[in-house]
């Protein structure tokens, strides 16, 4: 496969900055990605011609509604929804999750059953064991093995119980990397009578995603992270949107998906992600012919993002390994997340370590003064660091290459390591 690195990164001006001559390096990319042009501009010619609130009948306003019917049919073609009404955008995923929690709530009684993950980023746990305390739920841990960093499914098996109600649990953890089996654990939750909720914020920038095949109830992502801007996304199936009370002001509508948008929303910001599913698209005609074949039964936009997606994630496992190579040479540093070649399709390319001897935080700052950008910490995947043992010592180093990455990058990141983790330790 050819990989047009140039004419993608020709795409985002902020990756040719420079702070005092030295251009920057974005390995922070799990907590945010840069945008791309298009994005840019989408989101200023939005504010610009379209700076109304919705639903007047005079031109600014008109505009203002086709930008967020435009937006909800992007995250359609983007998740494969069936229909553009099972999109709600908010501020962020955890807002949503916060949000839509409340409603969930109202179809539960004491004694039912949460199962959560110790994988998953707590976006994804604390509004359910906010929930679980308010109304007296009872809630249950799936773990994952320390050593392979996977789940067992076996275990969830002995979790599920005629009490269980939802499933929570991420997609792919932001912090280990590892990509989970979702289809199996919604087979098992549906097979117990219960619903699934998917936190996909860190599947999404890398891996397409299908929530017909997926046959999840409720999946979230978050625009920032797969290239567009801030912004969050919540897909639920249309009967159980229907079917739950949503919190809301008198006057809001009662139609999908408006009764569980609160209040005038970010029309720049859903611009701005229509644009990022355009980017996609864009990658996808243009570079992922190879990829197109495999996604006949969609058509146009919907069918280039999934390619483009698949595109973007070959080149990204080649990252992966070509980073975890040039980790495993750096004396002390033990990566937190799988390594082996034969299973890099399971896991995204975020790749956090620890180093023997040096405190997380202190790698990242020094990285930072060579204009190196990673993240340290627990990075909110607290009960991830908790499992590995690594919660107390300061957590993991996270480096996120994305397909705006390169190997020349990568190099210059281990350099740097190999320079400063003395100091490091030393500190």
């Amino acid at each position: 496969m050819t990989y047009d690195l140039g004419a993608i990164r020709d795409q985002f001006p902020s990756l040719s900055r420079k702070d005092d001559g030295v251009l920057r390096v974005y390995f922070d990319n799990p907590a945010g990605t840069q945008v791309s042009k298009c994005i840019v501009e989408s989101m200023s010619a939005c504010l610009i011609e379209s700076n109304a609130n919705i639903l007047g009948g005079f031109t600014t306003s008109n505009r203002a509604d086709a930008v967020i019917a435009n937006a909800h049919q992007a995250m359609a073609d983007f998740l494969n929804a069936a229909s553009a009404d099972e999109i709600i955008f908010g501020q962020n995923m955890t807002t949503l999750t916060l949000h839509i929690s409340r409603s969930i709530g109202r179809t539960l009684k004491p004694g039912d059953e949460i199962i959560v993950s110790r994988m998953d980023h707590d976006a994804n746990i604390a509004p359910w064991l906010l929930l679980a305390e308010d109304l007296n739920l009872t809630i249950k841990w799936l773990p994952f093995n320390t050593e392979t960093f996977e789940f067992d499914l076996g275990e969830l098996d002995k979790l599920l119980t005629e009490k269980t109600r939802l499933v929570c649990v991420g997609a792919a953890s932001n912090l280990t990397g590892t990509i989970n089996d979702v289809k199996a654990i919604c087979a098992k939750a549906k097979a117990a009578g219960a619903w699934t909720y998917i936190d996909a914020v860190q599947l999404a920038p890398h891996v397409p995603i299908d929530v017909q095949d997926l046959d999840c109830d409720f999946l979230a992502c978050s625009a920032y992270k797969f290239f567009g801007p801030h912004q969050g996304i919540l897909w639920g199936r249309r009967e159980i949107l229907e079917s739950l009370q949503p919190y809301k002001a008198r006057p809001a509508t009662n139609d999908l998906p408006g009764r569980f948008e609160t209040g005038t929303q970010s029309h720049e910001g859903m611009a701005g992600t229509a644009a990022a599913v355009d980017y996609f698209a864009w990658v996808g005609e243009n570079f992922a012919q190879d990829y197109v074949g495999s996604y006949q039964q969609f058509q146009g936009r919907r069918k280039y993002v999934h390619a483009a997606l698949d595109y973007m994630f070959a080149y990204e496992s080649d990252l992966a390994s070509y980073l975890i190579d040039g980790l495993h040479g750096l004396p002390g540093v033990v990566i937190q997340g799988i390594t082996a070649k034969d299973a890099i399709d399971r896991r995204v390319p975020t790749v956090s370590f620890t180093a023997e001897g040096a405190i997380s935080a202190n790698i990242a700052a020094l990285l930072a003064q060579q204009n190196i950008f990673v993240w340290s910490g627990h990075s909110y995947a607290v009960e991830v660091v908790k499992a590995l043992g690594i919660y107390e010592s300061g957590g993991v180093v996270r480096i996120g290459p994305v397909h705006y990455n390169n190997t020349a990058e990568i190099d210059r990141l281990l350099l740097a390591l190999d320079e400063i983790l003395p100091k490091a330790r030393a500190a």
